[in-house]
C-alpha cells in the first residue's frame, strides 16, 4: 500500500490514533495511558501537518513520532504497531528492515502481524494459489488464468472504503476487461444472500468467494489480510505483482496489461 492518496494517508492516520489509544496494559495507570495517548496525538498532528508536502513527507513524520514513542515508552507495544503501518506504505526493501526490527522487538499479535506482512512480500512475484467455488456456482482457479491480468479483490458489503472503491473498480473493468483483465472478489460478509443481493444490484459482474466467515474466513487467514478493502494484482503470467493495487490501479493494469 505505499502509494495510498494523500487523503487515505491521513484517514490511515485517524485510524492508528483510534487504535493506539486503547490500553493494552492492564498494569498502565490511568495516567500514563493519558501521557501516552495525548503523545500519540501529537504525533498524528505532527504527520497531518506535513499534508502540503505530500505523502512521502506524512509518513516520513509517522516514523519519526513513532520512534521517539519507542524510546519515551519502551514497554508500550503499541509503537510497533505504528511502525508496521509505514512498512505498509514503504518500497519492499525499507519495509522488510522495518518489519525485521517490528519481528525481533514485539511479541504477541504485533509480532504475528508483522510475520504475516513478511510472508506477503516474499510472496511477491511468485505464483498465487487460488481456487475455488464461487457463489454463483463457478469453479475459479487462478492457475488456468494465465494470459489474463487479474485483481484479487478483498472486500465486504459492510466495509465503506470497499463500497466506496466500487465505482473504481467497474470502470476499470469496464475499460480492460477486453483486454484481459479479470476481477476476483474475496468476500469477508457473513450473509450470502446480503452479498448476492448487492452485487447484483450493483451489477458486479465479476466472480466472487464467500465462506461466511469473514475475519476467520480461510483466505483471511492464508494471506494475513488484516484490513478492508485490500486488492492485489495478478501478472498475465500468474505470479503476484502488487498488494498495494487500490491506488494508481488503472495505470497499473495497464502496464502489466503491456508486458509481453
Amino acid at each position: 500500500m505505499k502509494f495510498f492518496s494523500l487523503s487515505t494517508l491521513i484517514a490511515l492516520c485517524a485510524a492508528a490514533l483510534l487504535v493506539l489509544t486503547s490500553p493494552l496494559h492492564a498494569a498502565d495507570e490511568p495516567k500514563d495511558d493519558f501521557k501516552f495517548n495525548t503523545r500519540v496525538r501529537e504525533v498524528v498532528a505532527a504527520s497531518r501537518a506535513k499534508s502540503s508536502q505530500g505523502k512521502t513527507a506524512m509518513l516520513e513524520e509517522f516514523e519519526k513520532g513513532a520512534r521517539a514513542l519507542m524510546k519515551e515508552f519502551p514497554k508500550r507495544p503499541e509503537p510497533f504497531a505504528m511502525l508496521i503501518e509505514v512498512a505498509e506504505n514503504s518500497e519492499p526493501d525499507k519495509a522488510r528492515k522495518l518489519l525485521a526490527e517490528v519481528i525481533k522487538g514485539s511479541s504477541g499479535e504485533i509480532k504475528e502481524a508483522a510475520e504475516g506482512m513478511f510472508k506477503k512480500l516474499d510472496a511477491i512475484g511468485k505464483p498465487l494459489a487460488l481456487k475455488f467455488k464461487a457463489t454463483d456456482g463457478r469453479e475459479v482457479d487462478i492457475a488456468k488464468m494465465q494470459g489474463k491480468v487479474v485483481l484479487v479483490d478483498f472486500w465486504a458489503t459492510w466495509c465503506g472504503p470497499c463500497v466506496a472503491e466500487l465505482p473504481n473498480l467497474k470502470a476499470s473493468y469496464d475499460k480492460f476487461h477486453g483486454k484481459g483483465f479479470e476481477i476476483i472478489g474475496i468476500s469477508f460478509d457473513k450473509d450470502l444472500e446480503k452479498l448476492k443481493k448487492f452485487t447484483e444490484e450493483k451489477k458486479m459482474a465479476w466472480v466472487q468467494y464467500c465462506d461466511a466467515k469473514s475475519w476467520e474466513g480461510k483466505y483471511a487467514a492464508e494471506f494475513g489480510i488484516n484490513g478492508l478493502p485490500t486488492m492485489w494484482l495478478v501478472d498475465k503470467k500468474g505470479n503476484l505483482r502488487h498488494l498495494d493495487a487500490r491506488d494508481g490501479l488503472a495505470e497499473k493494469i495497464e502496464k502489466l496489461i503491456a508486458e509481453k
